[in-house]
């Protein structure tokens, strides 16, 4: 078994929590509250322009022109492509997209961007890649479980959603990142390989954390802006 296999197997209960929590349930009944929607997107479009961030921490790593070529590709899949689900969920909560950009990350999304950066910035290239997993490797298996269990047609709400994230370019996305992070364990011993394995399962935890927190709204407890007078 493969080492990105072996992570997704020690994984499983919290992929099986993501399917069966609240908000991705709603995204498959086409039920979800306009707030939790706006919540997501909000988190969502900073969280990715970590992720972003991250993989220009990636090309630096990198010792090949064929690494460099690849991060800078999926930068352009986020800021090209991964538009288009953000665009879906705004139209159904009836928001304009730009008036969502630039606000504060919540609590867990500030703790998931600190997990991946700090992995990033002080880890070796396999713990990065075994932080950035998870986002796109839950998003693909969501979008084919509310796909193979919904079946939704074009009149479903969150059509466009679900169909971007069971969608072959997403799995590309997982397939290469799980390859390069097999290829990384081959040679490396199991200490490289625990911190690793920590790293992935800390992002999968926090991406179950990532709904919760867009499903409950959650804010700091304590909002200090203040309005100008």
């Amino acid at each position: 078994m493969s080492f990105s296999l072996q992570l997704r197997k020690e994984a499983d209960t919290i992929f099986e929590g993501i399917f069966k929590h609240p908000f991705v349930v709603g995204l498959g009944k086409g039920d979800l509250k306009k707030e939790a929607l706006i919540h997501y997107v909000k988190a969502d479009f900073e969280y990715l322009n970590a992720f972003i961030n991250i993989y220009g921490l990636a090309i630096a790593k990198s010792s090949n022109r064929e690494d460099m070529a690849y991060f800078q590709d999926k930068i352009g899949f986020i800021l090209n492509s991964e538009i288009h689900p953000h665009n879906n969920l705004c139209q159904v909560a009836g928001v304009d997209y730009d008036d969502l950009k630039g606000f504060p990350l919540p609590p867990t999304a500030d703790h998931y961007v600190s997990h991946m950066k700090s992995t990033a910035q002080q880890g070796s290239m396999g713990e990065l890649l075994a932080a950035l997993l998870p986002c796109p490797w839950t998003y693909l298996e969501i979008g084919h479980y509310l796909q193979d269990t919904i079946k939704p047609d074009p009149n479903h709400p969150f059509y466009e959603w679900i169909t971007f994230y069971a969608k072959e370019e997403t799995d590309s996305v997982t397939t290469e990142l799980r390859r390069k992070l097999d290829q990384w364990a081959e040679t490396v011993g199991e200490t490289e390989k625990d911190k690793a394995r920590q790293a992935f399962i800390k992002s999968c935890q926090l991406e179950y954390n990532f709904w919760e927190m867009s499903y409950t709204l959650e804010e700091w407890p304590f909002n200090l802006v203040t309005e100008e007078v």
